[in-house]
């Protein structure tokens, strides 16, 4: 039963697109229009001289940024490089927004790497806001997953580095569901009006809805597809059955109780678990609040990738950085801290020196057969892009009103 008082109410529906970058993302559309200004040079490169690094990425890494990310005093002293990692980027539009002014002009946006989501990226790469890598001073990206040594939008990794990955399922507060929840349809019961939350990705939530009616995310999929699902999400946004569609500010809907349950990130579920059992403490017995799972039609494979800005005059250092985050003795360590599945390929030998628990955590450290019920939402074409963006925000707003 919902609470009789909740301690903090849900925002209205219109503050959640807000929060979210919805509106944000309307103006971002006009950088997919055909009429694009030359595109920027890059600057030089002057990392011989200035040993300073400045990354911007999101704030979902929990405690594990600034000095506390693992390997970072090792990368400092290794290579002379003061690095600072920046809690910057909460949603790839307003992230984008803010920037993109500078960006177009060449400018440097004071970032000399950007953690962003995939489609965000290619955007970038489309309109020249990234410099290329020079690979042959990066020799650990052999180390990368053969999954990700690709993009539609980069093909030969020239222009973007796969950072870090997770996968979008269902989570469900235990104590309320004891038998868990294994299916999107399932939160379309009326038993749960009003307590079911979303993400404000359109790749995540569309394609997690897409993937319960049979569509394969990844394939050749188009307009036909892409409606059903979105009158999908438009028809229980407008009745009520989804009470919140936010970005990372789900979590405190999930730990306030304000929603039982709705799509979430393998990694934020692993995170709130663990903070939950570090408030039990040791010594008593403990059951996770929170449970997860990739649905039976397939989770949503996500990544994230890293890019040089086209102003920052660092890029030496952050290829050193890059490189020295893929090698699987570094990577196991962020993997571990975070719970993000790393673009490396961790073998055995390295996952040894974990925990045995957490080493066996598929969704942090996944083989290819666990790796077979996720699936990847498509590329986009820039005009696709455009198409269903506004698609996606018009069901949105709508339901706002």
């Amino acid at each position: 039963m919902l609470p009789a008082h909740r301690s903090s109410p849900l925002p209205s529906r219109r503050n959640l697109l807000a929060a979210a970058g919805i509106g944000g993302a309307v103006i971002g559309l006009a950088a997919c229009s055909s009429n694009q200004p030359a595109k920027p040079s890059p600057a030089a490169d002057r990392s011989d001289e200035w040993r300073t690094l400045r990354i911007d990425s999101w704030e979902t890494y929990g405690n594990t940024l600034g000095e506390d990310f693992p390997g970072i005093e090792e990368f400092a002293k290794q290579y002379d490089v003061d690095v600072s990692y920046w809690k910057a980027v909460t949603d790839d539009n307003l992230y984008y927004n803010d920037v993109k002014t500078r960006l177009a002009s060449g400018s440097d946006i004071g970032a000399d790497a950007v953690v962003l989501s995939e489609w965000m990226v290619a955007r970038w790469i489309r309109l020249g806001y990234t410099q290329q890598f020079a690979l042959d001073t990066m020799p650990n990206t052999v180390n990368v997953r053969p999954r990700f040594r690709e993009a539609a939008f980069d093909p030969k990794r020239m222009h973007s580095m796969p950072w870090r990955s997770a996968i979008t399922g269902i989570a469900w507060n235990r104590a309320e569901f004891p038998d868990g929840i294994r299916s999107v349809s399932q939160l379309w019961d009326p038993a749960l009006k009003g307590r079911v939350g979303v993400l404000s990705s359109m790749q995540e939530t569309i394609g997690l809805i897409m993937l319960d009616a049979g569509v394969d995310i990844s394939g050749a999929w188009g307009d036909a597809e892409f409606t059903a699902a979105t009158d999908t999400l438009h028809q229980h946004v407008v009745s009520g059955q989804v009470a919140a569609i936010q970005d990372s500010k789900y979590l405190d809907a999930l730990t306030s109780g304000d929603i039982v349950a709705g799509f979430a990130r393998s990694a934020d579920i692993l995170r709130l678990n663990q903070a939950a059992a570090a408030r039990a403490g040791s010594g008593e017995a403990f059951d996770e609040p929170w449970g997860f799972a990739i649905p039976a039609a397939g989770g949503v494979l996500w990544t994230q990738d890293l890019v040089v800005p086209i102003g920052s005059a660092r890029k030496g250092n952050v290829e050193a950085f890059v490189n020295h985050y893929y090698e699987p003795t570094v990577a196991v360590q962020v993997a571990a801290a975070t719970n993000y599945v790393s673009p490396v390929d961790i073998r055995d030998q390295e996952a040894s020196a974990l925990d045995p628990a957490v080493a066996a955590n598929r969704l942090v450290f996944p083989t290819p057969v666990s790796l077979q019920g996720t699936k990847t939402f498509r590329h986009l074409a820039a005009a696709e892009e455009q198409r269903y963006i506004a698609q996606y925000q018009s069901v949105l707003l709508a339901a706002s009103s």
